[in-house]
């Protein structure tokens, strides 16, 4: 594994070789044995609802729930310093041509009804961790508008970006996006990192 860039403010680090070959195949397997089309957390709603700037399908993988999963999670706590208690399992996602995920926020709005819901359950989104399982043929890139970086899909690369500031309170500049896939299909695989135990 190693580091490949680092953005500082919010912190961004690329990196590299951060999933083997059995692992991200049988990442993509469990995914494709539960994928759904993809849902947002609604701002007023406490529910997850489709959404037209969200154009993927997922999957959502118990923690722990085998021992390839078990293995990469608990490299990813290691990686980063953080419990793999408080960590949500892992989202399998699939993007297919045209596929993207518009510039969002992963924190949750502590100031709306599905936030507030949301916070109770874990806290707040503080990180987040996203793993390339393959190579996409053209397109997909993770972008960072406020902060003008584009992480090109590398399959077993990974990026990792803090959501909220030194205090905790949810970072605008932490907006980010997943360009259409041009040609090919894009298999990711998320980790959020709560500030709570997550169950």
């Amino acid at each position: 594994m190693s580091i490949l860039s680092v953005f500082a403010v919010p912190r961004v680090v690329v990196l590299g070789g951060v999933l083997s070959d059995e692992e991200w195949d049988v990442l993509i397997q469990l995914g494709a044995e539960r994928m759904k089309p993809s849902l947002v957390v609604a701002d007023g709603l406490s529910q997850r609802e489709p959404h037209a700037g969200r154009t993927s399908s997922d999957a959502f993988l118990q923690r722990g729930m085998c021992d390839v999963v078990a293995r990469v999670e608990a490299r990813l706590a290691a990686l980063v310093n953080w419990p793999v208690e408080r960590g949500e399992g892992l989202q399998i996602l699939q993007y297919d041509q045209g596929g993207e995920y518009k510039p969002h926020f992963d924190w949750f709005d502590p100031d709306s009804p599905g936030g507030r819901l949301h916070l109770a359950h874990g806290g707040q989104r503080v990180g987040t961790i996203v793993m390339y399982l393959n190579d996409a043929e053209k397109g997909g890139s993770t972008i960072f508008p406020k902060l003008g970086l584009q992480v090109m899909p590398k399959k077993g690369n990974a990026v990792f970006f803090a959501n909220t500031g030194e205090f905790g309170q949810p970072d605008e500049m932490a907006l980010h996006g997943g360009e259409p896939v041009v040609a090919g299909v894009k298999h990711v695989a998320t980790k959020w990192l709560r500030t709570r135990e997550f169950v």
